[in-house]
């Protein structure tokens, strides 16, 4: 693998300041990331920069699925069903080991909007329209056979299920693996690069001059395109182009929670109605179950999201009352999450009504935005704006790019046919780990995450002459997101490149000093800048599960 890191940032910098784009991208995040990897892999000159990490935005605090939107049929949104259902199989192919099939389980119980006939002919339309073949096709299950599938499930008022086919997937590592692929196709991409102003000549803009927030100093970047990628900051950075008008954002926000598994251990993927018409997801992932989500109007700071109390209890009441023998209780929450989806806003609509289509608004200037979308539909959205320059460019410079080439590009750590290969390597790595005396429940973890690379992870274990079982693993764990993937703080690897903040937390109480002396040598911290850093992750530690009590 090519290196791709900090140590490397002021050559990168360099490149950075020095070289003329054809399309610099504000924004690492899922959108940002797709359109960095459709433009680069055409041979188009590429920039991208993101103000804090890669996917620390809504790219890590989804759903965590690339799912076909079946709600959206609810709303007759069919052509977008259609568009998800044939990306997300696209998604699966391009990375098997991170988009993973996953059944979803539908109850139907008495007081159900829907009964077992709408239902199932709602999820055969979906069927239909995703494109699903197989196995995977709909399936209707009577109550016993619902009650066999997921035994959690009370029996009272369940009249039955649909099973139906769903991919999850790490929304996080998908975006950084993206980013990645755009790098080995030559685009530059750096984060804790923020975007104060923007360059303009004769009126139409040429550059953009960002703040570094590693050397502390100014950095002009210039282009002929500059694409405004920013999720729920798009309309800031509209503002500094004069050119919020007409259509804006409307931020929602939602939240999740994670318990441990044993505590909710369902054995499926759960789409369920609650008692207010809204649907939940509940989600099993290696140790842990997470539910969610809200979907409630948001003003506050972008930056700071906080978790209202009340919606904690909203949503565990909402488990209790689906699942009574659960009894699931506040100081059962082990971590939680909470993002913003920018939606485009309707008038008159809530947040839920509101479509997730995306829409592009291009300046007189000339600065190109892209909001709303949908995770499953990042692909597209980077076709769509990709075209776009490319026709721009061909009418103002007479050159042409090819046409996109990301259907056929496998994202890092693939090199599997289907995911039948990547449960053939889940084993060779759960070997691995054994010989090393190393829990082999990380050998799923490891391998949905990195993918092959996982075979690099492990080597660098084997030849460290060290034997502390899970402590190695995650050194080499650091030691491989440091060299390849732009790891920079505590938090980008803890929380975006590994997930273990949310989903194997336990692991880290006992590794902070040892994570800590990592950063520290690799980036010559003092000893002021260690204490700081010391200081935010611990906060973030008891943040995730701790909650604001807005009365």
């Amino acid at each position: 693998m090519e290196q791709f890191s900090h140590l490397q940032r002021s050559s990168i910098i360099q490149k950075l300041e020095s070289t003329n784009y054809d399309l610099i991208i504000i924004g690492g995040g899922i959108t940002g990331a797709g359109i960095a990897l459709d433009a680069a892999s055409r041979g188009m000159k590429t920039a991208l920069v993101e103000k804090n990490d890669f996917a620390s935005g809504t790219s890590s605090k989804s759903t965590k699925l690339i799912h076909g939107g079946l709600r959206y049929l609810k709303q007759f949104q069919f052509r977008m069903v259609a568009d998800v259902g044939r990306e997300r199989k696209i998604v699966h192919k391009l990375a098997p080991h991170l988009v993973l099939p996953e059944k979803m389980l539908l109850p139907v119980l008495s007081n159900s909007t829907m009964g077992m006939f709408s239902i199932s002919i709602g999820l055969k339309i979906y069927d239909f329209l995703a494109g699903v073949k197989g196995d995977d096709r709909r399936r209707m299950l009577g109550k016993t056979k619902t009650l066999k599938a997921e035994p959690l499930i009370p029996e009272k008022n369940l009249k039955g299920s649909g099973l139906y086919a769903e991919y999850r997937t790490d929304d996080a590592r998908l975006t950084i693996e993206l980013i990645k692929s755009a790098f080995q196709y030559g685009a530059d991409c750096l984060n804790y690069m923020e975007v104060k102003d923007l360059s303009y000549d004769n009126k139409e803009i040429n550059g953009i001059v960002c703040h570094d927030h590693h050397d502390d100093k100014t950095v002009s970047i210039k282009g002929k395109y500059i694409i405004n990628a920013a999720g729920p900051w798009v309309d800031d950075l509209r503002k500094i182009n004069n050119s919020k008008k007409g259509k804006h954002l409307f931020l929602s926000k939602g939240i999740h929670l994670v318990v441990d598994w044993k505590k909710l251990p369902v054995q499926h993927s759960i789409y369920f109605e609650i008692e207010d018409g809204r649907m939940l997801f509940i989600i099993p992932r290696d140790q842990s179950t997470y539910f969610g989500t809200t979907d409630t109007p948001y003003s506050d700071d972008k930056d700071i999201i906080n978790i209202d109390f009340k919606d904690v209890k909203y949503l565990v009441s909402a488990i209790n009352s689906m699942f009574p023998a659960v009894e699931l209780k506040i100081e059962d929450i082990k971590s939680s999450w909470a993002g913003l989806r920018p939606l485009i806003y309707e008038e008159g609509k809530s947040a839920s009504e509101i479509s997730r289509k995306d829409e592009i608004f291009t300046s007189s200037t000339g600065l190109i935005s892209i909001a709303g979308g949908k995770l499953t539909g990042y692909r597209k959205m980077a076709v769509k704006i990709v075209n776009l320059v490319n026709n721009k460019i061909n009418k103002k410079y007479n050159k042409k790019y090819g046409n996109s080439e990301t259907l056929k590009i496998p994202l890092c750590g693939n090199s599997f046919t289907n995911y039948n290969d990547v449960t053939v390597y889940i084993d060779k790595i759960s070997n691995s780990l054994k010989k090393l005396e190393i829990s082999t429940d990380y050998a799923s973890y490891l391998v949905h995450n990195y993918g092959i690379q996982t075979d690099s992870i492990i080597k660098n274990i084997s030849g460290s002459g060290r034997s502390n079982g899970e402590l190695d693993l995650l050194r080499s764990e650091l030691d491989h997101c440091i060299n390849f993937e732009m790891v920079y703080k505590p938090l980008d690897f803890l929380e975006r490149r590994t997930g273990r903040l949310y989903f194997w937390s336990d692991s880290i109480g006992n590794c902070v000093s040892e994570i800590l002396t990592v950063f520290k040598n690799n980036f010559n911290w003092t000893d002021k800048k260690y204490k700081i850093e010391e200081k935010i992750l611990i906060d973030k530690m008891s943040q995730i599960r701790n909650f604001t009590d807005s009365k």
